[in-house]
């Protein structure tokens, strides 16, 4: 098989973090309050360097998949600023957004698969950031170059042997893992995975979580990913970052915390 490179496009309009020298994300001031409930983020401010590999941690309703959706606005926030990949997010109209997003890869805990199509037909969708129309519906209408893509996506993945299974009859890890395949066709600078990990085994969990962190490395690509599991949060991040009275709470090198420190962003209320 041709090994199709993997270089990252991005918009005339954009400004890469890379060359810039600016963090691939960072926030100030940051709130959110979900209608007339309780403040659960408050003034948080953080830093993230382009290229590094960021885990952020907390107990339940400390805010971290809410943090990681409102980089990209899936979440309005409430109050703040906000700069993703050297865009003011915040001030972004629609088409501005959009083009944001396709620069961004989304690993969540639901595959978000079309589960009755085969793996390489749900791989080949992940080219509709960079291109749209009836040719990027299924493997069968795709330009030889996208499916040649999107096998060497499978194949990165471990799953070249499974491209014409539908997704139906794949174990949850190796649902995730087409999951992980389709968010590499959007050739992405910036991975953001919310708990990808949770609903599987503890075996398909950490092949997920190598593999993420494998990748992302690979491409020199961000990856930001929240986690409830202690020992991924410790080994496949350069730098922990745990939430706690709608702040940071905790901010430090992995390989610098211990478990005993990790207790307590990880009880469950």
């Amino acid at each position: 098989m041709n090994v199709v490179a993997f270089q990252q496009t991005a918009p005339e309009a954009a400004v890469s973090p890379a060359r810039s020298g600016l963090p691939a994300a960072s926030v100030r001031g940051l709130s959110k309050q979900f209608g007339t409930g309780p403040v659960i983020m408050s003034g948080l401010d953080l830093d993230i360097h382009h290229g590094s590999r960021v885990a952020i941690i907390g107990a339940n309703g400390t805010g971290k998949s809410t943090l990681i959706r409102m980089l990209v606005r899936l979440v309005e926030p409430s109050g703040g600023d906000i700069r993703l990949l050297g865009e003011d997010v915040r001030k972004l109209d629609a088409p501005g957004l959009k083009r944001l997003r396709s620069r961004v890869g989304f690993v969540f805990q639901r595959h978000n698969l079309v589960t009755r199509l085969s793996a390489l037909t749900n791989v080949v969708h992940g080219v509709q950031s960079r291109m749209s129309g009836p040719r990027t519906w299924t493997q069968l209408l795709a330009p030889r170059e996208v499916r040649a893509e999107a096998m060497n996506c499978l194949e990165r993945v471990g799953l070249a042997d499974k491209a014409m299974a539908r997704i139906d009859t794949l174990s949850g890890g190796q649902s995730q893992r087409v999951a992980v395949a389709r968010m590499l066709m959007q050739r992405p600078e910036l991975v953001i995975a919310d708990e990808p990990d949770a609903s599987l085994d503890p075996k398909s969990g950490e092949e997920v979580m190598a593999t993420l962190a494998a990748l992302a490395n690979e491409q020199d690509a961000t990856l930001i990913f929240v986690s409830h599991r202690m020992e991924h949060a410790i080994r496949f991040s350069e730098r922990i970052v745990g939430l706690g009275g709608g702040r940071v709470a905790l901010d430090q090198p992995s390989d610098t915390v211990s478990e005993a420190e990790l207790t307590r962003f990880f009880h469950h209320d």
